[in-house]
């Protein structure tokens, strides 16, 4: 074990503060190099306007404090063999991630032509934020990375969630000042709350605190010590300090902090895991306070600069124009010396890298970062063995999101060995009907235990908060680390992770076109207590728009399954579990259900996507249906098969086609998404010319928006949710937004060529229902006998 001095202070060698002081440095010249220049990298001769690039971008004013830790984490790594990842949280400083890539050589094996020399350090720059190169922030393309950070407030919930069921892994967390004031950020705090010593890793957040965002003060940096140091303790973490502006006492002190803080950790991990101890530990952390665009240009036109918001991006501006700029650019990149860190043919000196460690030690070069390389295929038990018996349709009932919950039971107890697999949801997998989950895992708990909890467990494996934005954190972080599961939420608060979801998919979009990124497990949301049966809770409640974003998003990333009972419902988990570099949205019902298929039946309609069903139509292939009913969801096809039904019973003469969608995007041209039906196969299943009444689960010019481009799309009549919610029943609530049986029987009679004279009294008929059923439930306050003891009659 190092030395460490009085006051807590490591003894750095004068060669070791040498060797951390020039790695920093190099990292600041490439840095800086990236930002301004596309040739000279090295240089050689004076700069002139033709070396600076005609569009400045990027982010200086993060880049010194992400490179100082970069540095130092460097340092323990090597001296402790760590097993170690960093999450970058100002991940718009990419151009220090990138430059530690480089100068450790991960860059430059991964991208040959990207060398480490004078050429490949003229391409690094090149590349940066130009066209045809990578993007200004940390993203998918940089080595090492599981996190975006363009978008701030994330990193610490993907660093907990990378830790989970990795006992050997320290997952460092740069946090910046400005990101720390984000509410995922504050909710991501609590995390230390659930990881478990024994069977997790560590997490060792570095809050940097360098005193700006954008334009403005960070609410941390001006907070007195004494004040944030209560806040940090509070939330179960034991602070230690860094801070200065002088280099070589800010390396000691970091030294310092990084030895202290890693010893910590091991000491927690080391009780334990011996049994010494079962109370919650108070994790350290390192808050990091140096100036903001610390050791860039001090002022600039007379403006004060580094220190302040002004160094947040491009300190020197315009600089192709203007003399004195490019002079003040040139004295800034030759404080560097970059003599003194790369040979004449840009080599990194020996000083530089005496720190760096080896093979996949590095930060770029960890395996947990390419999760995909460490990734197992889910043990999912065969369906058989959790399958409702279904001997003809609609004779049965089930919850369907509670015979999943034994599935997932299984898979469960089939992976405690290895555990590899983890249900995360904000305090809902009971009421989702999940709890059968529970016989195999508890929930993960490190606080307080009081005689009236339940099901509580240090090493349990289901994640609950009441915070999507942490569930949906860890649960990116598990994944890209090499790991399975399963997000479980409401359907109406989905929504706040709308813009998560979004990065997600980019990251994911970006990946599959880099050949080394290994595919890893579906980023998987089963949402549940949806619209249609959120009658009791209210309006508030009541939305089915996630489904709407999803689908804007990249094709070749995105699916949406809408499983109409159980047994579709296990066909599509075992499908979406097993799947690879995807969201998968399933949309499915909590409350009972009929049974309409068999799993054997179930499976190849899933297969199908959408198809007809043809017991429930009156087809008999001697003609063409007259009607179309189609449906997507639970809900909207027990309406569809009720007015399919009535139909029969009042106009048995109408030949109806029955059609069921599974999968949303098969309605998109083949063009438009992979699972796109091609032309012929829609039009022969939906008809050309003939009136289609599609009933769907979510908002219905969802479904124009996917077929407007086919043949029959002006014959096409969709209803769904048209935000008309309250508390009421829940056939109520499929009348106030017109999705009811008897409106879709009014809407057969309207649609089809010549049945609305010659079925007049069946359309009054259904409105009369439809009033007969407005007195009833106002008197009774439960939906009428007829629809509330409905069966399929077949």
């Amino acid at each position: 074990m190092r030395k460490v001095m009085r006051h807590g202070r490591t003894a750095l060698s004068r060669e070791e503060l040498g060797s951390l002081d020039a790695h920093w440095r190099a990292a600041n010249y490439l840095a800086v190099g990236q930002i301004y220049l596309m040739s000279n990298a090295l240089l050689k001769e004076p700069l002139r306007p033709e070396h600076i690039k005609p569009r400045l971008l990027g982010h200086w004013g993060t880049s010194p404090g992400l490179n100082l830790v970069h540095t130092h984490l460097n340092r323990v790594i090597k001296a402790r063999d760590l097993s170690a990842l960093c999450i970058w949280g100002p991940g718009h400083g990419g151009p220090a991630v990138l430059a530690n890539s480089w100068l450790e050589g991960t860059y430059s094996e991964t991208y040959p032509d990207v060398s480490r020399d004078a050429v490949g350090m003229n391409r690094l720059f090149r590349q940066f934020s130009f066209p045809g190169g990578v993007p200004s922030h940390v993203a998918p393309e940089t080595p090492g990375s599981i996190h975006e950070g363009g978008e701030l407030g994330y990193s610490l919930a993907h660093a907990y969630g990378a830790a989970l069921d990795n006992p050997e892994l320290v997952v460092a967390c740069v946090i910046g000042d400005g990101e720390a004031e984000t509410g995922p950020l504050a909710a991501s705090w609590h995390s230390n709350k659930l990881l478990d010593p024994v069977h997790d890793g560590a997490v060792l957040p570095v809050l940097h605190l360098n005193g700006y965002k954008i334009a403005n003060p960070t609410v941390l940096a001006r907070l007195p010590r004494g004040e944030l140091d209560e806040l940090l303790r509070g939330y179960g973490h034991e602070p230690l300090h860094v801070a200065g502006d002088e280099p070589a006492e800010v390396h000691r002190a970091m030294a310092a902090a990084m030895d202290l803080a890693l010893d910590r950790i091991a000491a927690i991990q080391r009780d334990a895991r011996a049994g010494r101890t079962t109370e919650r530990p108070r994790w350290p952390m390192i808050v990091l306070r140096t100036p903001k665009g610390w050791t860039g240009p001090a002022r600039v036109d007379g403006e004060p600069v580094e220190g302040t918001w002004r160094s947040h991006q491009v300190p020197l501006s315009g600089v192709r124009d203007n003399p004195e700029h490019l002079a003040q650019l040139e004295q800034w990149l030759r404080s560097y010396r970059p003599d003194e860190l790369f040979d004449e043919d840009g080599r990194p000196r020996p000083q530089v890298l005496a720190a760096v460690p080896d093979g996949d030690r590095r930060l770029g070069a960890t395996p947990h970062a390419n999760g995909g390389l460490l990734l197992r295929d889910l043990p999912v038990a065969p369906l058989e063995r959790f399958a409702v018996p279904v001997d003809k349709p609609g004779e049965t009932l089930h919850e369907p999101t509670r015979v999943l919950g034994d599935l997932i039971a299984q898979i469960m107890r089939d992976t405690a060995g290895r555990r590899d697999f983890r249900l995360v949801g904000p305090d809902e997998t009971a009421s989702n009907r999940l709890q059968a989950v529970y016989g195999a895992t508890g929930k993960a708990w490190q606080a307080e235990v009081l005689p009236t909890d339940e099901h509580l467990a240090r090493d349990g494996r289901v994640m609950e908060i009441l915070s999507e934005h942490c569930c949906q954190g860890w649960l990116e972080g598990y994944l890209l680390t090499g790991r399975h599961g399963l997000f479980s939420c409401y359907e109406a608060f989905v929504h706040i992770v709308d813009s998560m979801v979004g990065q997600h998919v980019k990251w994911l979009r970006t990946s599959r076109q880099l050949p080394w990124r290994a595919p890893v497990a579906s980023l998987n949301y089963l949402l549940t207590s949806h619209v249609w049966r959120q009658d009791h809770n209210g309006f508030s409640h009541q939305d089915p728009g996630f489904v709407d974003l999803v689908l804007n998003k990249s094709p070749e990333v995105v699916r949406v399954y809408l499983p109409p009972d159980t047994n579709t419902l296990l066909s599509v988990a075992d499908h979406v579990l097993r799947s690879r570099d995807y969201v998968n949205v399933v949309v499915a019902g909590k409350q009972p259900c009929f049974d309409w298929l068999s799993l054997d039946e179930a499976r190849a309609h899933c297969a199908r996507g959408a198809g007809a069903w043809d017991w429930a139509g009156t087809e008999t292939g001697e003609r063409a249906p007259d009607v179309v009913l189609a449906c997507a969801g639970d809900v909207p096809t027990q309406e569809v098969l009720a007015a399919a039904g009535l139909l029969r019973r009042h106009l048995p003469d109408l030949v109806v086609r029955v059609v069921n969608v599974v999968d949303m995007t098969r309605l998109m041209p083949q063009e438009e998404h992979p699972h796109g039906m091609p032309d012929f196969e829609y039009d022969a299943l939906f008809t050309t010319d003939k009136p289609v009444i599609f009933a769907y689960h979510g908002y219905p010019w969802l479904v124009h928006r996917l077929a407007y481009r086919r043949t029959g799309h002006a014959n096409l009549h969709v209803r769904g949710y048209r935000e008309f919610g309250t508390t009421t029943t829940p056939f109520d609530m499929v009348v106030r937004n017109d999705l009811d049986r008897y409106r879709l029987v009014m809407d057969v009679v309207d649609r089809v060529p010549g049945l609305g004279v010659r079925a007049v009294a069946v359309r009054q008929a259904m409105a009369d229902a439809r009033t007969r059923h407005h007195a009833w439930v106002r008197e009774h306050g439960v939906d009428m006998p007829e629809v509330a003891d409905w069966s399929w009659a077949g």
